[in-house]
Parts: C-alpha cells; sequence; structure tokens
C-alpha cells in the first residue's frame, strides 16, 4: 500500500526494493498516474481508489486531503498474508482484516497535519484550516493504532512515531543507490552544459519546498559570492530564481543524468533543512563527495559531520562533512559561516571515506535489515528471495 504514485523520488524507489523482496507483490495506492513511476511499479499495480479517477488529479492531489480518510477506508485486503504500507501520508491507515499483520514503513507522521503544517498553510490559510487539521489528527493517530509494526526510516522519524502516536519502531534506513551503480549517460545537449560551465560550483538538489530551506542557501551564496547550483523542481522555485544573485543558478528539474553528473562535479553539497532521513547527501556522499547541512533531523545519522563550534579537530579518515548548530537552522550567516569554514578544509576529505560512508546505506544493506526485522517478528518471508540478502535483487530492480 502506497500513498500515491504520481512520480519518481524517494519513496518510490524503496517500493521498488520492496517488490524486489515480493516480486508478485500487489500494489494498492490511492492514486495511480500510469507513466510518471517505472514499468517495474506500474505493471504491479491492482487497486486505485475513486481519487484516481478524478480529471486532472495529478496536479490536484495534494488539495484532496479531506478526502483522503474515505479514499483509505475504500480499500479490501481480504485473502491477503501481509500488508505493509509506505507511507507519508495515508497509506497506513487502511483497514485491514483481523490477524492480518500490518508493518508501516514510515517516511514520517503526516507533516501537513502535524508540526509543519503552519509552514505548508500559512497565514490565514493555515488559522481557516485548523478545524480540518484537529478531524485529520484524530484520524491519524487512530489509524496508527491499527498498525501491527511501526518500522521507521531513522531514528529522528522513530522518536516523531513515539510522540505523534505513542507507537515504538524498528530503524530501517531506505536503500540509496551507489554512484557506480548507476547507468545513465548525458544528452549531447547536457553534455554541452558542462563545457560551457566548467567553473567549481556548490550544489542544492531535492524538491523545492518551503520546509527544505532552499531560500536559506541562496542568500547564503549571495553574500558569499559562491557559485551555487539549484537543482529540482516545485512551488518554491520562482521565489528563489527571483532572489538569486549572479552567482546562483536556479536549474529546476533536470534528468537522473544531469543530477548524477552534478553530485560528482560539485565542490560540496549544500542541505540547509532538517530531513527525515535525506536520500540526497547519501548520493552525494557515494559520488565522493562532501555535505555542508544541519546537526539534526536524519542528516545526523548519514552524515558524520564535524563540529568546529565544539572547538573538535577535522579528521579526514571519519568526517564526511561541516555541520551547522541545530539551533542556527535558517539562519543565514550560521550558514555562511560552514561554507567559510569547509573552504579552510576541503581539501582534508577523502574520498575513500565519503564513499565508505555511503555504503551504509546500500541496497544489500537494507535487503539485510528488512529480512532480520521480518525474522525476529515472525513475518512471512519468501523463500525464492533469499538472494536478496546478498544483494541480488540491485541487479533485479536495475533489469526492472
Amino acid at each position: 500500500m502506497h500513498d500515491w504514485l504520481t512520480g519518481m523520488r524517494g519513496g518510490e524507489r524503496c517500493l521498488e526494493a520492496f517488490l524486489c523482496v515480493y516480486p508478485e507483490a500487489d500494489i494498492f495506492t490511492l492514486i495511480h498516474v500510469p507513466g510518471t513511476t517505472s514499468p517495474q511499479i506500474d505493471q504491479r499495480v491492482k487497486v486505485t481508489s475513486f481519487l484516481s479517477k478524478v480529471p486532472g488529479i495529478k496536479r490536484l492531489y495534494k488539495a484532496c486531503l479531506p478526502l483522503y480518510p474515505l479514499a483509505a477506508r475504500s480499500f479490501d485486503f481480504t485473502g491477503y498474508d501481509l500488508v505493509i504500507s509506505l507511507s507519508h501520508a495515508a497509506a497506513k491507515n487502511v483497514r485491514v482484516p483481523k490477524g492480518v499483520p500490518h508493518v508501516s514503513y514510515c517516511f514520517t507522521p503526516m507533516r501537513y497535519i502535524w508540526d509543519q503544517a503552519a509552514a505548508y498553510l500559512r497565514g490565514v490559510k493555515y488559522l481557516c484550516a485548523l478545524p480540518l487539521i484537529s478531524i485529520l489528527r484524530r484520524w491519524d493517530f487512530n489509524g496508527a493504532k491499527r498498525v501491527s509494526h511501526f518500522i521507521g526510516i531513522s531514528a529522528f522519524i522513530s522518536a516523531r512515531i513515539r510522540r505523534f502516536y505513542g507507537r515504538s519502531s524498528t530503524v530501517i534506513a531506505p536503500p540509496v543507490r551507489m554512484s557506480d551503480e548507476v547507468s545513465c549517460e548525458l544528452t549531447a545537449h547536457e553534455r554541452e552544459f558542462f563545457e560551457h560551465h566548467p567553473e567549481p560550483f556548490f550544489l542544492c538538489a531535492g524538491a523545492l519546498v518551503p520546509y527544505k530551506k532552499i531560500d536559506v542557501a541562496v542568500k547564503a551564496f549571495n553574500q558569499l559570492g559562491e557559485n551555487l547550483w539549484v537543482v529540482g523542481g516545485g512551488p518554491e522555485q520562482p521565489a528563489l530564481k527571483a532572489l538569486a544573485g549572479p552567482t546562483v543558478r536556479v536549474l529546476g528539474r533536470v534528468s537522473e543524468a544531469f543530477l548524477w553528473e552534478c553530485y560528482r562535479r560539485c565542490r560540496a553539497l549544500i542541505f540547509p533543512g532538517i530531513e527525515d532521513f535525506g536520500i540526497v547527501p547519501v548520493e552525494c556522499l557515494s559520488a565522493g563527495r562532501p555535505v555542508i547541512g544541519i546537526d539534526a533531523g536524519g542528516l545526523r545519522e548519514s552524515v558524520v559531520g564535524w563540529r568546529p563550534w565544539l572547538g573538535s579537530n577535522l579528521v579526514p579518515t571519519e568526517h564526511t562533512g561541516v555541520f551547522v548548530p541545530k539551533g542556527l537552522c535558517g539562519d543565514v550567516s550560521a550558514l555562511v559561516a560552514a561554507v567559510r569554514t569547509f573552504r579552510e578544509v576541503e581539501g582534508d576529505f577523502l574520498v575513500t571515506t565519503l564513499k565508505s560512508r555511503a555504503l551504509r546505506f546500500s541496497y544489500p544493506n537494507f535487503f539485510r535489515a528488512w529480512a532480520s526485522f521480518v525474522d525476529g517478528a515472525g513475518l512471512m518471508r519468501d523463500p525464492r528471495r533469499e538472494g536478496v540478502e546478498q544483494g541480488t535483487a540491485v541487479g533485479a530492480r536495475n533489469e526492472g
């Protein structure tokens, strides 16, 4: 059970990984727009909710939030032995038959009805939405009670599950593609772009949404006068373009090949927000580039960050980035200071250390962690997929 299938992001790559473990599993989802995800996912979608039939739903699905409870109740899982929901919204709130285990692989409790509602619905919109938010919180809390087992994608999310739902959870980090596993080629136009722009640059990558605080990075690099490339799409893109100074390029959505080329060429990834896990930083580490980000959230678990404000020394054989103090998240001057600190020690980071850190979050490690959880919880395993634990599913996934 997946929230919605309208694009190929981190959650959908996790869904692909679960299909490697359970290749004959059926996919249920609130909304499916065929062709927006991989063929491997498209061919396993069996049931969608009534929301999928709404004209223009790919643009409107976020506005359908009040209808999620009704849509989640519409699924019938009779005849299934195990239900796995991959959820940051409504997927975990489905009802399953009595006696059927329901494992929720939780990306996060729903941000836009819990602690980040004000960031998504600013000003008057937030105040007007408070009664609806209150109703949705009760629905979400009650839905969490019916989950048999919670898995959080990070210790940070495990703490949020405990805070909002009062439930304990196991931590299994999402699988992340390593740089040497990605085989995609630049187009002639993309190669020409890099040839015309050989200058060193820092990189910001990801969805351009408010909580990621990309605007803080843009303001910081306007001050620094350093080159910053911002890649990704989202509602904040026009505002970021208007904010960008002469050294900041807001490139919008790019191809997978272009993104990985940016990882390999950048001086460092700038990660100015607090993330639930953060697949982008791990991808960048796998390409041999360090990360500058906040000492909070999932980044604390994926990046071994240097904390210069504590007076400690950089240890190149251990560190994979530079941290900004948690209390200064959103502070432009703090990010400026972190970048300046990074410039002083830029040559001390070791590519071998960066790549080794990324490997902790590889597909084989994910499959081993899942198998261990399934065994410990006494849940069903598919004996035909034992090779997954040795990483053979990565090849199956790439072929898909």
